[in-house]
């Protein structure tokens, strides 16, 4: 798949010039952000949860305890997840225009319950999409901490994306406001590594947690155009 084919659901109503089509942008989005929230009904009540989670093609997973309500009340039913990465505050002449850069998806899905040979892949994948190099690095699920957790995968098929970037938009009215307007940009970058109080000071920090600001920052930064 290539381009991202709207459902009924999956379609953008209001401010529809800011989706977008390609497949390409949801899978770089996914593999940008690090924390969704899953929408999920619990005991007939919606609930919505911050999570993790990792993507193999066009499948996203997510994964948490065996006793997690939620987890067991998502299984096999339908759910929403949603992601969205923050690039800047948009400051117009008027506050009814003040708006927000951004990045978001919405994924809709009938979360399928995962096991064998792929939940193992799935676990590598949400290892290394949150902690790139930790899955080699580090000690690998034992079969007790298999069972349990629990992993879902949500087809990405039934998926939108939308992205507002450039400057404020006003009414040709408020032009003569003196006030300040433009973009104040938000940048995310990662601190420096801080170890383990207990870990023996002859080891060093991996490459994989070394490079990791350099690379995902290249990514960040105020977007360029003029979408409203």
């Amino acid at each position: 798949m290539t381009d991202l084919s709207p459902t009924p659901r999956s379609t953008a109503g209001r401010k529809a010039d800011r989706a977008r089509t390609d497949r390409a942008e949801l899978r770089a989005l996914l593999d940008e952000a690090l924390i969704g929230h899953l929408a999920v009904q619990v005991a007939g009540s919606p609930r919505v949860l911050p999570t993790g989670f990792g993507r193999i093609d066009d499948v996203l997973y997510v994964h948490g305890s065996t006793g997690a309500r939620y987890l067991r009340e998502a299984a096999d039913r339908e759910v929403c997840l949603a992601v969205t990465l923050l690039d800047g505050v948009v400051y117009a002449r008027s506050v009814f225009h003040n708006s927000a850069n951004f990045r978001s998806a919405v994924v809709h899905a009938r979360a399928r319950t995962v096991d064998g040979d792929e939940k193992w892949r799935a676990l590598r994948a949400i290892s290394e999409h949150l902690a790139p190099g930790s899955w080699d690095g580090a000690r690998r699920p034992n079969p007790r901490e298999l069972a349990a957790t629990a992993v879902l995968a949500l087809d990405l098929a039934e998926s939108s994306v939308k992205v507002r970037d450039g400057a404020p938009v006003d009414d040709e009215s408020d032009m003569d406001n003196d006030c300040w307007a433009g973009v104040l940009p938000l940048r995310r970058q990662w601190g420096e590594p801080q170890p383990c109080p207990l870990l023996p000071a002859e080891i060093p920090v991996p490459d994989a947690v070394r490079t990791r600001a350099p690379r995902d920052q290249a990514g960040t930064g105020p977007r360029t155009g003029s979408h409203s």
